[in-house]
């Protein structure tokens, strides 16, 4: 149980990447998803306070107020790993990443020291993928060969991306349970996980009290789960990934704000499009539009449109774990993550949540 009141301020410094790490026993990373969605727990964190609240998922609604909006990640998840054989008849790995205008695609390959350019990976009988070109960051332009169209082709031999700190194959429940409610958008490699503590009745109670419900797109790419190795933060390079916000989303968030009511963001992908849509002239306002972002948000950061947000618990030396340090101040963050350890919360993808205020 966590109910308790941060007596931090935090600090002004400038941030390493070993600042943000925290210790966990391995068994708290959650290798299953639970069977009611909105039975996960739910740390609630008031950044202005410190204070800090154990609830479950079920309870947000008591947290939001009329006119407040919601906004979630509808990108849809697809079966982006692929796995064959290279010519020498040894396994290797594919995880398609997004298709390029040329109709190349980009992916990240395993084993990534003997997929070099011209090497190729076969899946059955009836289709390859020609590596064409080795790009920074462990990328690699890809080629996909045969009589199947390359969304066939994942549908066919492709499977459900999980993590690589999930230690098991995806299952069925998977391909249903690593999706959220509302996910509609083909194109992620990764969920957006803080949603998946939704369900449809969760979302029906928040419309019925009055909160408005926005859609964006980000679709998840190596940039939002790469690691950060590089010790200063503003040396890391984000992979770009595509968002897109409607002109009638725009006017419902801008409404919002415009009223004084709050924008919450569901999860660290949502944070991104909506602090990717403002501008310096109008920094309360979003701008409807689409493209590509490789916004990384670190401490100190002033956050122009977000008022709270939902969020999962992440990895260390992530860059999510820094947006959110970002968002509701490191020390408080830190101190939060710890409570949340010692509490027994469960971690990452399929874990719990916590709520800052």
């Amino acid at each position: 149980m966590v109910n308790r009141r941060s007596s931090k301020t935090d600090r002004v410094a400038e941030y390493r990447t070993r600042d943000f790490q925290y210790d966990f026993p391995p068994e708290a990373i959650a290798q299953h998803p639970l069977e009611d969605r909105a039975a996960s727990r739910l740390l609630v964190v008031d950044r202005r306070t410190g204070s800090m609240d154990d609830r479950h998922m079920r309870d947000l609604p008591s947290l939001l107020e009329a006119g407040d909006t919601l906004v979630v990640n509808t990108s849809r998840v697809i079966p982006a790993r692929l796995k064959g054989h290279r010519d020498n008849g040894r396994e290797a790995e594919v995880l398609v990443v997004h298709a390029e205008p040329d109709g190349s695609w980009l992916a990240m390959v395993h084993p990534g020291g003997k997929l070099k350019a011209g090497r190729t990976v076969r899946f059955g009988s009836d289709a390859t993928a020609t590596i064409v070109e080795v790009l920074r960051g462990g990328v690699r332009r890809i080629r996909f060969d045969g009589r199947m169209a390359p969304r066939e082709l994942m549908s066919i031999y492709g499977e459900t991306p999980l993590p690589p700190y999930i230690d098991r194959p995806p299952t069925a429940e998977d391909a249903e349970r690593y999706q959220t409610v509302f996910a509609t958008a083909d194109g992620s490699i990764a969920a957006p996980t803080a949603g998946l503590h939704f369900t449809q009745e969760l979302l029906n109670s928040i419309r019925d009290m009055g909160v408005s419900i926005a859609e964006v797109v980000l679709h998840i790419g190596p940039g939002t789960f790469k690691p950060v190795d590089a010790e200063r933060l503003e040396n890391h390079i984000m992979h770009a990934e595509w968002y897109a916000l409607s002109e009638s989303a725009a006017g419902t968030i801008n409404a919002a704000k415009a009223a004084g009511h709050r924008v919450w963001a569901v999860g660290t992908t949502a944070v991104r499009t909506l602090e990717t849509c403002t501008t310096d002239a109008e920094p309360h306002r979003v701008r409807p539009g689409r493209g590509w972002t490789d916004l990384f948000i670190y401490p100190p950061y002033m956050f122009k449109v977000v008022d709270a947000m939902v969020t999962n618990f992440h990895l260390p030396h992530s860059t999510l774990l820094m947006l959110v340090a970002a968002f509701g101040g490191y020390d408080i963050t830190m101190e939060a993550y710890r409570a949340a350890v010692a509490a027994g919360y469960r971690l990452y993808s399929y874990g719990d949540a916590m709520a800052i205020l």
